[in-house]
């Protein structure tokens, strides 16, 4: 008995996409006659029947666009749920939500489910498994096959998709420089791992603006977290170092938080021994003691901009080629890094 054949694998077997396929077997002009004689001659041979269930799944109309974020605990993720929702239920789309948890094969797994007939398109932030591993196979077939993604936030070049990302060398320079602004000297880096594209971003930007001032670029200032490891006893090394800071920008609201009970716990008084930078300005930024300085991210609005080039790529009034949205990022100056005083 011959095995049975799928869209999938005769695509895989030509090279081509599964709307390639399917356009062949549908006898469609827009293929060339060769490949679609080809094409059908070996569907014939393995005696494909189209599986009639996902082909009404597949071409039915949802009007549920499924979003993919790596983690919840950040607010700047729950601001961009917030924009995104905002938009779709304005166009009479539902959102539907899934975490990857940073992982490279639940993200996969998470894909494999929606895209399997129950959402219209995808909104996604990279997981930072699947950029360490730097395999986005799962994302390639989706562009192949022609089925509506954006992606926000953590993205990558290679991907021909649309894109909202914030200014985050933008938003490293304006940081850095604000500290320098403050008269501080020696600015720590508290960062991700060079394969999470937002950290790497931000650290650019970092050393753009010492650069331009001037300054020297001390590598031992410059501090990579891992975030699988104890963030606490990870982040204290920067108050141990070889050249203790005055200043830290940090990639996010949490370093920032986490570094700021450090220094107050080895009495630190901030801003005025050390002043801190964190990106989001969420709660946390707002609660924290002092207030934290934050480059904002426009969450909302990031998620606002996803929807709508989802939803015009979904209803097929998108441009053909794929479009990038970047937002300028700004800074919420707070108590953190400017010293209050007396009138």
């Amino acid at each position: 008995m011959k095995p049975r054949i799928t869209l999938k694998k005769i695509a895989k077997e030509f090279d081509v996409s599964i709307s390639t396929v399917s356009k062949a077997l549908k006898n469609s002009n827009e293929i060339s006659e060769e490949l679609r004689e080809k094409i059908k001659a070996f569907a014939d041979y393995y005696q494909y029947k189209p599986n009639s269930l996902a082909l009404q799944l597949r071409n039915q109309k949802t009007s549920v666009i499924g979003v993919i974020i790596p983690e919840i605990v950040h607010h700047f993720f729950s601001t961009v749920i917030d924009g995104i929702e905002e938009y779709a239920n304005a166009k009479g789309y539902n959102v539907m939500v899934c975490l990857s948890n940073e992982s490279f094969e639940k993200e996969v797994t998470n894909i494999s489910v929606l895209t399997n007939g129950s959402v219209d398109g995808l909104i996604v932030s990279l997981a930072r498994g699947t950029q360490q591993k730097n395999d986005y196979h799962h994302f390639e077939a989706l562009i192949k096959d022609d089925f509506p993604l954006v992606l926000f936030d953590r993205v990558h070049d290679s991907l021909a998709c649309d894109k909202v990302i914030i200014d985050d060398v933008g938003g490293g320079f304006k940081g850095a420089n604000h500290l320098m602004d403050m008269g501080r000297q020696n600015i720590a880096l508290i960062t991700t791992q060079d394969f999470v594209t937002v950290g790497a971003l931000r650290k650019i930007g970092y050393r753009k603006a010492l650069h331009k001032a001037g300054m020297e670029i001390d590598e031992d200032l410059i501090y990579k977290i891992d975030d699988k490891q104890d963030l606490y006893g990870q982040i204290e090394k920067v108050f141990t170092g070889p050249k203790p800071p005055d200043a830290i920008l940090a990639v996010n609201e949490i370093y920032a938080a986490i570094a700021m009970k450090i220094a107050r716990e080895r009495g630190l008084r901030i801003p005025e021994d050390i002043a801190v930078i964190g990106f989001t300005s969420g709660l946390i930024s707002e609660f924290t003691t002092p207030p934290l300085t934050s480059v904002v991210q426009h969450g909302f609005l990031m998620g606002q901009q996803a929807a709508e080039l989802l939803i015009n790529r979904i209803e097929h009034i998108a441009p053909k080629e794929p479009k990038t949205e970047v937002i300028s990022a700004d800074l919420n100056v707070r108590a953190s890094t400017c010293i209050k005083t007396s009138k």
